[in-house]
């Protein structure tokens, strides 16, 4: 699928969402989903290069054990989802303990996080976008360059 197309299926999904309020939200909105899933292969990458790479984000909130609908009937959607959104996730991301010996790869994700916001309000609609950034492929980079062009 072109990436003309995923950009066009984000922005119809997010339109029916009553707390998104127009472009500059749903740019935001779909910045930190991408965010949270690049940065989530990148750990993969690293854990698979370095034997003692350690994530600074709790397992439950990494993105393969959240937002990947594994097809089983149990991906969080609804009031369920938003909740874990609003209630754990984001304030979880930007307040994760940072020292003087927090790597700077992992500073990223509290300094991504510390003025960003979800404003879905949907939960269903949410599931939407998040499954269609989960379909993209980021095996190649270009596609990530690519993208910013479309929003």
């Amino acid at each position: 699928m072109s990436l003309n197309n995923i950009v066009k299926r984000l922005q119809d999904v997010m339109r029916n969402d009553a707390g998104i309020n127009g472009d500059a939200q749903r740019i935001e909105q779909i910045v930190w989903i991408l965010f949270l899933k690049i940065y989530d292969a990148k750990e993969q990458e690293w854990e698979l290069e370095n034997d003692e790479y350690h994530s600074i984000l709790p397992n439950f909130l990494r993105w393969q054990n959240w937002a990947e609908d594994k097809k089983d009937g149990k991906a969080m959607t609804g009031d369920e989802l938003l909740s874990f959104v609003n209630n754990e996730l984001f304030p979880t991301l930007k307040n994760l303990p940072i020292s003087a010996d927090t790597p700077m790869n992992q500073r990223i994700i509290r300094a991504a996080f510390e003025d960003n916001n979800n404003y879905m309000k949907n939960g269903v609609l949410l599931r939407q976008v998040i499954n269609i950034i989960d379909e993209i492929d980021f095996a190649h980079y270009q596609w990530a360059t690519r993208l910013w062009r479309y929003l």
